[in-house]
């Protein structure tokens, strides 16, 4: 990114001001190299989002920002209804409430390692993955509509999973006000067979061990201790998000007009929130999200399954679970007034810190556990919400690394089984569908994820508690 466009507010806030049909400003978090490796487009939609009616604040981009479908990756926005603000799937994301799970096992990591090579093996065989994969769940109409407006709380009253770990999942588990008769029959269709699956990409379930705490109190109060095993699911909702998102994609472009929009771009094509078509689309992205919560629900108790065959006692209790691509009404101050706007969190996490009264009861004295996933074979790392986060980014944080060569570059880059092997020797083991997946998902593929969660820590957006390193990565 040509840095010359932006104004060094700090060594870690950039900004560009609202100038033209810009609305409000863009600001940009990240050291200098982190923000001068972002791509020109990202700067660009950031922009574009800037333009569009109602909205308020700033555009942010978090460390790991890079440009996407419309908006970028990374970035937040918030849009005010009754100032006349919109609605994106562009600036949500396609994989609605794609997101990660962890889960601490209460053992330690030589327990694991005796079993590694079974536990790997189960593991994939019963959680499976990969493009258009299918589970063994399927639904027909009834449970569909259910689903999709329970959520993980549908899960659990299905006998997959806890009740008490509706109380670690953000909205305890069930988005309200989902909607599920706006979601096509098509979208629905492409989920029938889906649940309890990974997908492809940069998804993935991993078996972890804590290697290092920043926090102690915090890590404690996580129950998370150096040598503890974890598990972390990172999916979403599959098929049936990307296929809302291209349906109301289309829907808008073609009402824009009607609405008395200039799109900057028809790939963030909007409508008012207030509107009919607004409302649907809220309405469908809901069922969207409680897709997803379903999904890694049922996975949880996958995983559960596996390790009372293979690795009998490790108890797998729920630390948390965030969402990321949603867009979600909150209560926010702006200019020293309370307003409820509609936050979009594209590739980014919401980040609450401690005492905010939309955190579930067991974590609100905390604040909301923060999950920065690694690719594979790199480490992940457990934060927690600030209270500056509020001021600095509607309280958002990232959600991971962004890519830095394409997935046909990596390709031509790496090859998938070289680099099975060479993790191998590091001790940890991948299984994935193929070769190409492995090679796709190469660690040189991604920004320093060290880098970015430093930036996030110095700037405030979240608070570092403890690294993670990977010991089996299931891929698709």
């Amino acid at each position: 990114m040509d840095l010359s466009a932006l104004d060094r507010v700090t060594d870690l806030i950039w900004r560009r001001p609202a100038t033209g049909p810009m609305k409000v400003p863009v600001v940009l978090y990240g050291d200098e190299a982190l923000v001068g490796e972002m791509d020109d487009k990202v700067l660009d939609q950031a922009t574009n989002v800037a333009t569009l009616p109602g909205i308020v604040g700033a555009v942010y981009v978090m460390p790991d920002g890079r440009w996407g479908y419309g908006a970028p990756v990374g970035g937040v926005a918030a849009f005010d209804a009754q100032a006349g603000g919109v609605v994106s799937p562009g600036g949500v994301g396609f994989d609605i409430s794609c997101g990660v799970r962890c889960l601490r096992t209460g053992g330690g990591v030589e327990r694991v390692k005796a079993a590694q090579y079974p536990l790997a093996d189960a593991l994939f065989h019963r959680i499976l993955a990969g493009v258009g994969c299918t589970g063994r769940i399927d639904l027909d109409d009834r449970q569909m509509k259910a689903m999709l407006r329970g959520g993980a709380r549908w899960a659990v009253e299905q006998g997959w999973g806890r009740i008490e770990d509706l109380d670690r999942i953000e909205e305890y588990g069930c988005m309200a006000g989902a909607r599920p008769e706006h979601v096509s029959a098509r979208a629905q269709s492409r989920q029938r067979s889906e649940l309890g699956t990974l997908g492809s990409g940069n998804l993935y379930l991993e078996v972890q061990r804590v290697a290092e705490i920043f926090a102690p109190e915090l890590a404690a109060a996580f129950g998370l201790v150096v040598d503890q095993v974890v598990v972390s699911i990172h999916c979403g909702s599959r098929g049936l998000g990307h296929q809302i998102g291209t349906d109301y994609l289309g829907e808008m472009v073609r009402a824009a007009e009607g609405y008395g929009l200039d799109l900057p771009d028809k790939e963030l094509a909007c409508a008012p929130i207030a509107s009919a078509l607004g409302q649907r689309y809220l309405g469908a992205m809901r069922a969207g999200i409680n897709c997803a919560l379903a999904n890694r629900q049922i996975i949880t108790h996958l995983i559960r399954r596996v390790f009372a065959d293979v690795v009998p006692g490790a108890e797998l209790e729920l630390i948390y679970d965030v969402s990321h691509n949603t867009c979600k009404e909150e209560e926010h101050v702006i200019d020293g007034a309370r307003r409820r706007l509609f936050v979009h969190r594209k590739g980014a996490t919401r980040a609450f810190g401690p005492g905010h009264p939309e955190l579930t009861e067991s974590l609100r004295e905390l604040g909301q556990p923060v999950f920065i996933a690694g690719t594979m074979g790199t480490e992940s790392q457990v934060l927690v919400g600030t209270s500056d986060s509020m001021a600095l980014s509607f309280g958002s944080a990232c959600h991971g690394a962004a890519r830095r060569v394409s997935r046909a570059q990596a390709t031509r880059r790496w090859q998938g089984r070289e680099l099975a092997d060479e993790l191998v020797e590091r001790g940890i083991l991948i299984k994935a569908v193929g070769p190409r997946g492995v090679a796709e998902e190469a660690p040189g593929a991604y920004r320093d994820l060290g880098g970015v969660i430093d930036a996030v820590d110095h700037v405030g957006l979240a608070r570092k508690v403890a690294r993670l390193e990977p010991l089996i990565c299931i891929k698709g």
